[in-house]
């Protein structure tokens, strides 16, 4: 909980300095967005989610918090096997967006916080000079849960 209260108070002062204000419907959705940190959410499952909280709150301010809040870095917007925008918090002072692992066969997703690039950012940067500002790595397999099933 403590962590939530601090990671909501870091917010407020990011939408503070971008002229934002954190409204009750915000702070709801970022609410849900931290008590489900690892889920991966889409729009659709956040508003549901928020709604709990805040009945009256429609889909649409959803989306447009969860546009602002990835404008400002606050969250990260990811695409998987779905189709569907999901929704990522990203981790406080990291450098990158983090990686994940994808099963292909229960749909789980890990996350891996090492940044696993860094040495090729640097062949980009000096080969192809081109300044790399993020990057985004997925891998597609089959989990350990689900490999094990199958023996």
């Amino acid at each position: 909980m403590e962590k939530t209260v601090k990671m909501l108070s870091k917010i407020k002062k990011q939408l503070h300095e971008a002229n934002y204000k954190l409204t009750p419907q915000r702070e709801a959705t970022v609410l849900v967005l931290l008590e489900n940190e690892k889920d991966h959410l889409s729009a659709e499952e956040i508003h549901m989610l928020v709604k709990l909280k805040t009945p009256e709150i429609s889909l649409a301010t959803v989306y447009r918090t969860l546009e602002m809040l990835t404008e400002l870095k606050v969250l990260d917007k990811v695409s998987f096997n779905d189709g569907l925008a999901r929704y990522d918090m990203r981790k406080e002072g990291a450098k990158h967006f983090h990686h994940h692992l994808l099963c292909l066969e229960c749909g789980n997703i890990e996350e891996i916080e090492e940044d696993l690039l860094t040495d090729v950012e640097i062949i980009v940067e000096h080969d192809f000079k081109f300044k790399v500002k993020d990057h985004r790595l997925t891998f597609h397999g089959v989990c350990k849960k689900c490999q094990e099933a199958k023996k």
